[in-house]
């Protein structure tokens, strides 16, 4: 684990898969500029349109297509490391697909992916979430190396299911890439952001999208980078844009050392 800048791109994705692509690779040639080694792009950066089933029009192979073209070739011209907030890859069912955050290293090299595994839902008589409608759950969970430490990557509402970063630990860093509506973050967002960093003692960095969407629904944003010990050290509450910090190996070494909780663990 090295002392790295990471960036958290924040995005208002719309109907238009080539705006939203330029949109990405501006921002992340800005955080690529001021000495990010690590950019996050938000979920669903590539699309946020007016039905969930557009994302099944997009569906690719894994290792195929032209948006992870784009992304292999924005990392490798950029030399950063990228990890995209969530794509869509072909499942074996023709109306759902898997809502996946791949990683690029900064060769362009793709290191792996992973499937979102708790799909979105809710409905509080005024909004209706059905995720499971068009995305097929992923199985596995996903720890990846990095320069910025062992990444372990989860998307959006995976943040509230805290077995998911216990189960295997042996992480520093955590991803969260999210498109979290305004109503449950508002309320929820960052209180579940800071409790992750606290308990596993590691860097989070929460990518988001903000702002009303051709659907007419409004993503929260407020994307952010938080240490071990639970402060937020960077923030953009709304708008395009991007949050950038330091990661700092010494302190997150001192963090659990000084407060052992993930040796103390008794149960799980």
């Amino acid at each position: 684990m090295n002392n790295i800048k990471i960036a958290a791109v924040q995005m208002n994705s719309g109907a238009d898969v080539a705006a939203n692509l330029a949109l990405a690779r501006h921002w992340v040639t800005e955080a690529a500029a001021a000495g990010a080694s690590l950019v996050v792009l938000p979920e669903y950066f590539y699309l946020m349109g007016e039905q969930e089933s557009q994302r099944v029009a997009l569906a690719e192979p894994w290792q195929a297509g032209p948006i992870q073209a784009f992304l292999s070739g924005l990392a490798r011209e950029l030399g950063v490391w990228l990890l995209a907030g969530s794509i869509p890859l072909a499942s074996d069912d023709p109306e759902r697909v898997y809502n996946s955050s791949t990683l690029y290293d900064n060769n362009g090299e793709c290191v792996g992916r992973y499937d979102k595994i708790h799909l979105f839902g809710f409905d509080n008589g005024v909004e209706s979430y059905r995720e499971a409608d068009v995305f097929k759950a992923g199985q596995q969970i996903a720890t990846f190396a990095t320069p910025a430490g062992r990444l372990r990557s989860s998307i959006c509402y995976d943040v509230r299911f805290s077995e998911l970063y216990r189960h295997a630990p042996g992480f520093e860093l955590l991803a969260v890439p999210a498109a979290f509506t305004a109503t449950t973050g508002e309320a929820h967002w960052e209180v579940l952001l800071r409790a992750r960093a606290i308990e596993n003692q590691c860097y989070v960095i929460a990518a988001a999208q903000t702002g009303v969407h051709p659907s007419g629904k409004r993503t929260f944003g407020h994307s952010m980078i938080i240490d071990p010990w639970g402060k937020v050290l960077a923030l953009l509450a709304e708008g395009n844009g991007y949050v950038m910090a330091e990661i700092d190996a010494d302190y997150l070494s001192k963090v659990r050392l000084n407060l052992p909780a993930l040796a103390h663990r008794m149960v799980g």
